[in-house]
């Protein structure tokens, strides 16, 4: 077992926003502006917050023209993120205003106003 690299990933559980993001991408991958609406954080700030998470290889990121992707980095963490939530993961809502394609491709009925 690395226990440096457990300490890491612990280290980026220890702040709010980060398990609150972490919450949604146990959902699936969102892309960043889709983070910010849903947390009613800037842009800076939660690019902070995500750049921690990856330095803790919490997530991954990729880009898809404009838009960052963020998914959870290790499918075993859904597990663990399972049982400190006690709950099971629910796919992001779509938010009015949010231009990111989730939110584009859900019926209109399901949007969560922010």
């Amino acid at each position: 077992m690395d226990y440096v690299e457990l300490a890491e990933k612990c280290k980026g559980l220890a702040h709010p926003v980060r398990l609150e993001i972490l919450d949604m991408l146990r959902g699936g991958e969102i892309c960043v502006c889709h983070i910010e609406r849903a947390l009613g954080r800037r842009q800076s700030y939660v690019s902070q917050q995500l750049s921690v998470l990856r330095d803790s290889g919490l997530v991954d990121a990729h880009k898809d023209g404009l838009q960052v992707f963020y998914r959870l980095a290790d499918s075993r963490l859904s597990g663990w993120l399972e049982a400190l939530f006690e709950t099971s993961a629910t796919r992001s809502p779509r938010l009015e205003g949010c231009p990111c394609p989730l939110c584009s491709t859900i019926p209109v009925e399901d949007v969560v106003v922010r």
